[in-house]
């Protein structure tokens, strides 16, 4: 007899040691929209609004919605929107049932029952986890109005295809509604989400109308937040862990037991108590960003290219080179903290130790690919912003030039060990066409790659020293291989 399927049906029938919700998920109202239901959603915000409705705070279900792809909703509806989060740490598995999504959408499928749900009153905050290319953002920061996407949105004549598109759509029909204000709450990794997607959605709403862009400016809030939890993409090997204990779940998702949200206390409107379920609500985010940002993805950004370049698979492969981990804290010692203010309650030299631990639990698999995507949006905050910081101080930032090294040899598509690997970028097509042309002629691939002005500013661009600290490591890593360049 094969186990069965997770849902609200089979609740009941699952073994007595797997954690489930406290509440019915049946009885729960949707107060939430989240927008890009992906795995980190579903092990972070989702977790933390599970909490509270057990606590009794059952008006705040999520209606998860995915922007283009139906797989999540193939997955989940089947199961209530229930799902398994399998926390992996050194000391072993622990397993639990989430119940906070309580509706699963896919918007191009049912484009009027997502916009329903936006503008129903009873929605009150509208969170994301699209990634930073589906902002549609310019080099400045604000809309790339020339983006496809946002060219189609602004024209008005069709349902929306972006992410600013969408939420700006969705606010004008709110305003015509007399619908009560609502807030935005960003919790991808961008610099200052909160400001940078409300800047976006103004533009936008400006283009549109100005009267709406004033609206918004009155209405609706953009708080920041910072969010931290490892999450790699979900295999097969963890859907059969999950079997092996009794029941089938089609998409479970795993994490380390590690978890953190830090969210500015600026809502338009009601909210859950996160803070009682572990959430930090602060006055402003941004030291705690820029911290997380530049530690922990910076130093994932690096791993992952140099990582991928030596032909490994995870971050705790690459930890267990001891060039490799021994190259973290150079960068975190010299290159980042340096950059940092202060952070209320945070020793940063504790914290990047603490980094260094988590990236060593062997029970998390992330892939390094994983990590590699999307390089060409990543690297100007996570690696780029604290370059230029110690270059204006005078200091040269040598280990983040061996990090935008690797990053230029990952380009050009093979390992150390005879591996292939494709370049997922949204300007992956130019990226790969770059570096063939160059080749490994470091000098031609470095001067070609810092030429891209849509990645490098020119005041790091056409800095002299960065150029030949990036041009050196990029000859060494391709003349002697990763383990023998930082080993030396």
């Amino acid at each position: 007899m094969s186990p069965p399927r997770l849902s609200r049906h089979s609740l009941p029938q699952l073994p007595a040691g797997i954690r489930r919700p406290a509440y019915d998920p049946a009885n729960i109202r949707i107060g939430i929209v989240h927008l890009g239901l992906g795995a980190f959603h579903r092990a972070h915000q989702a977790v933390y609004t599970d909490d509270r409705l057990a606590a009794g705070e059952t008006g705040w279900g999520i209606s998860g919605m995915s922007l283009r792809s139906p797989t999540v909703r193939e997955a989940l509806a089947p199961q209530d929107g229930l799902y398994t989060v399998l926390e992996r740490g050194p000391d072993g598995d622990a397993a639990r049932i989430v119940g906070s999504i309580a509706e699963v959408l896919t918007v191009p499928e049912t484009p009027e029952r997502a916009m329903a749900r936006l503008t129903d009153p009873a929605t009150r905050i509208i969170s994301l986890t699209v990634t930073e290319k589906a902002y549609c953002r310019a080099r400045d920061g604000g809309l790339d109005a020339a983006h496809p996407d946002i060219r189609h949105d602004l024209a008005g004549e069709a349902f929306p295809r972006s992410a600013p598109g969408l939420l700006v759509e969705a606010l004008r029909q709110r305003r015509a509604a007399g619908a009560p204000a609502c807030t935005i709450l960003c919790c991808d990794n961008l610099p200052r989400n909160g400001e940078t997607v409300s800047r976006i959605v103004t533009e936008f709403a400006a283009r549109r109308d100005p009267g709406l862009a004033a609206w918004i400016g009155e209405n609706v809030t953009f708080p920041s937040t910072m969010v931290d939890r490892i999450v790699p993409a979900t295999r097969d090997e963890d859907r059969a862990a999950v079997a092996a204990l009794g029941y089938e779940d089609a998409w479970p998702v795993v994490a380390e037991p590690f978890t953190q949200w830090v969210i500015e206390d600026r809502f338009a409107g009601p909210r859950p108590r996160w803070e009682e379920a572990g959430a930090l609500l602060v006055g402003d985010v941004h030291a705690y960003e820029l911290m997380k940002l530049r530690c922990l993805n910076g130093a994932h950004s690096s791993l992952a290219y140099l990582g991928a370049l030596a032909g490994l698979e995870t971050v705790s492969d690459a930890m267990a080179e001891p060039a490799l981990a021994g190259f973290l804290p150079r960068l975190w010692r010299e290159d980042v903290i340096p950059t940092l203010a202060p952070v209320p309650g945070v020793d940063l030299p504790t914290y990047t130790a603490q980094l260094a631990e988590r990236f060593r639990n062997p029970a998390i698999r992330h892939r390094l690919l994983q990590i590699a995507m999307d390089g060409s949006q990543k690297l100007p905050q996570r690696l780029l912003g604290p370059a230029l910081a110690r270059l204006r101080a005078g200091a040269m930032p040598h280990a983040i030039a061996m990090a935008v090294a690797g990053w230029m040899a990952f380009l050009l598509g093979t390992d150390e060990r005879g591996g292939t690997h494709g370049i997922d970028d949204p300007m992956g097509e130019r990226l790969s066409a770059t570096a063939r042309a160059a080749g490994r002629d470091a000098a031609a691939l470095s001067q070609a790659l810092f030429a891209i002005d849509e990645i490098f500013p020119a005041e790091l661009a056409e800095h002299e020293g960065f150029r030949v600290a990036v041009r050196e490591a990029l000859g060494r890593l391709l003349a002697q291989g990763v383990r023998k360049t930082l080993a030396a």
